[in-house]
């Protein structure tokens, strides 16, 4: 452990803000990757008890069932039986309205892993040119009393190498996790549009309806 931390070390302090970004990106990803679960945000049955609620005509039971679990899609459902006396196109821009809402939460924190991506590699770059101005710094001073020694050139150029696959290292695992974020909160949000669809179909008849419970912020 104590090796790894000196090679790390040998990096400069910019590698102290690619660590960083790493804890906090991972943490992010854990966390979201928690709360985009499908049967968190999607419960399952959820769609076919409210329409069955609202075909008996017991909004009630439907509305129970939106509440039984605190749920986006649930949320979203609940907006329907509520104002289901609207006309259709107020009740769909309710819909979409909340769903804008749900979508918004759902996507909370997931940008800021695709922010770090793009930033690891740069933190990487800028260690590259400290670490190169540290080479050329000891160049000239050492140039001054006769020959440049080699050895004394290693800080830099180490902490040129390191930071720079640091940098990339972190970078490319977390743009992949922020691109795994994203895919996976379109399908909910895909979803949930589905199924808000179908109860706006089962309050208003079959008409053409889209609604979009959310998009991307």
């Amino acid at each position: 452990m104590g090796e790894i931390y000196e090679f790390l070390a040998l990096g400069g302090p910019v590698m102290i803000p690619i660590g960083l970004g790493s804890i906090i990106a991972l943490a992010i990803y854990l966390e979201r990757l928690w709360s985009l679960q499908r049967n968190a945000v999607l419960p399952p049955g959820l769609v076919d008890k409210v329409e069955q609620g609202l075909a008996d005509g017991k909004p009630d039971e439907a509305l129970a069932a939106c509440k039984e679990r605190s749920s986006a899609l649930g949320r979203v459902l609940e907006v329907a039986v509520i104002h289901r006396d609207d006309p259709r196109e107020q009740l769909q821009q309710r819909l979409e309205d909340r769903g804008r809402h749900e979508g918004a939460k759902l996507g909370r924190y997931v940008e800021g892993v695709g922010v770090i991506a793009q930033i690891e590699p740069l933190m990487g770059l800028l260690g590259t040119v400290t670490g190169m101005i540290k080479v050329f710094q000891e160049v000239v001073a050492t140039s001054e009393h006769g020959a440049v020694d080699p050895g004394q050139l290693a800080n830099g150029i180490w902490e040129a190498l390191i930071t720079t696959a640091a940098g990339l290292i972190i970078g490319i695992p977390t743009l992949i996790a922020y691109k795994h974020l994203e895919s996976r909160r379109e399908r909910l949000l895909m979803e949930m549009e589905q199924g808000a669809t179908r109860v706006l179909d089962r309050l208003k008849g079959k008409a053409p309806a889209t609604v979009a419970p959310a998009g991307k912020d």
